[in-house]
């Protein structure tokens, strides 16, 4: 079943800005992306972790306590009606660390949206507060800052905006790993931070899911071993329905990464799509976690059974 949906934005809505894991790559990015939001209405506010420059160390935006302190304020305040990630790297999972997550309504959802490092923390959302989240651009990261004109941003906004009318991904270009069709609960996210999560009290097993996985950055022989660290978790792989298969750039040559996903996937024994545009270094649509969905691998399409985010709440707060 979909998870407690948030309601959709609205124009005037007050967002939190943030960071939970590394310092954003550029200040001046993070400016443009505040624009962008504020140019379709929305009001961003800005916490300090995603002005930290790498106070403590180069790769984590202030303290492991700093970070929690600011997700935690922005997931309980209802001043708030979203999250915004301003970029991944690492460090999520230091944040998630010391999250108390009793502080947060875990009956009062609202939009969570991130992706790379971040999936560490739309994973907790799903187990700790069940509640759906997106997959997608962050701000101060390509895709959102150059501005409202861009696929990723236009895309987010659409779904954040006017949820009832992103009924369907369909992705142009996608092949069939192996064809088929197949029901589930929306799940996954970066491959490393799901193997990553394994064993703690944060990862989200796949019964009855949709596992979508990309990642970037990786050798061929480091994605193999995490593929097969994936396929060995028997227990977080029972109950699989279908599996999508984003982006794996600068992962060396695409057609040996092709190869080693068809043999690390293609015996699971269900529909498995690949060569679909979520991920990074992409025009990359967003991704929600926790909602049902239809896969259709040999039509290259996704198709939401429920409506992705509630209609927006009358009165916030």
């Amino acid at each position: 079943m979909t998870l407690l949906r948030p309601p959709a934005l609205r124009p005037g809505d007050t967002v939190a800005v943030l960071c939970a894991s590394s310092p954003v790559p550029s200040q001046r990015h993070l400016e443009s992306g505040l624009r962008a939001m504020e140019s379709v209405g929305l009001r961003p506010e800005v916490f300090g972790t995603a002005r930290d420059t790498g106070s403590r160390y180069d790769y984590l935006a202030g303290t492991d306590a700093e970070r929690a302190a600011d997700l935690t304020r922005a997931l309980s305040d209802p001043k708030y009606a979203g999250v915004f990630l301003a970029c991944g790297g690492y460090g999520a999972q230091r944040t998630l660390e010391l999250m108390d997550w009793s502080r947060v309504d875990a009956s009062a959802p609202k939009v969570v949206v991130g992706y790379s490092d971040v999936t560490a923390l739309l994973e907790a959302i799903a187990v700790k507060v069940g509640w759906v989240s997106l997959f997608g651009p962050m701000v101060a990261c390509s895709g959102f800052w150059q501005g409202p004109g861009e696929y990723d941003f236009k895309e987010l906004m659409k779904l954040l905006y006017t949820p009832s009318a992103v009924r369907r991904l369909t992705f142009r270009g996608s092949r069939a790993l192996v064809p088929g069709a197949a029901e589930g609960l929306t799940l996954g996210g970066t491959a490393t931070l799901i193997a990553a999560n394994f064993g703690t009290d944060t990862s989200y097993p796949v019964r009855d899911g949709i596992l979508f996985l990309e990642d970037v950055d990786e050798l061929p022989f480091r994605l193999d071993r995490i593929f097969t660290q994936i396929r060995r978790a028997t227990a977080y792989l029972e109950g699989l329905r279908g599996i999508i298969l984003g982006t794996f750039t600068e992962s060396g040559n695409p057609e040996h990464i092709d190869r080693l996903l068809a043999e690390r996937f293609g015996d699971l024994g269900v529909p498995v799509l690949a060569g679909v545009n979520i991920g990074h270094n992409c025009e990359m649509q967003t991704y929600p976690i926790g909602v049902t969905a239809r896969l259709d691998a040999d039509a290259g399409t996704l198709t939401f059974l429920d409506q992705v985010l509630a209609e927006p709440h009358s009165v916030r707060g």
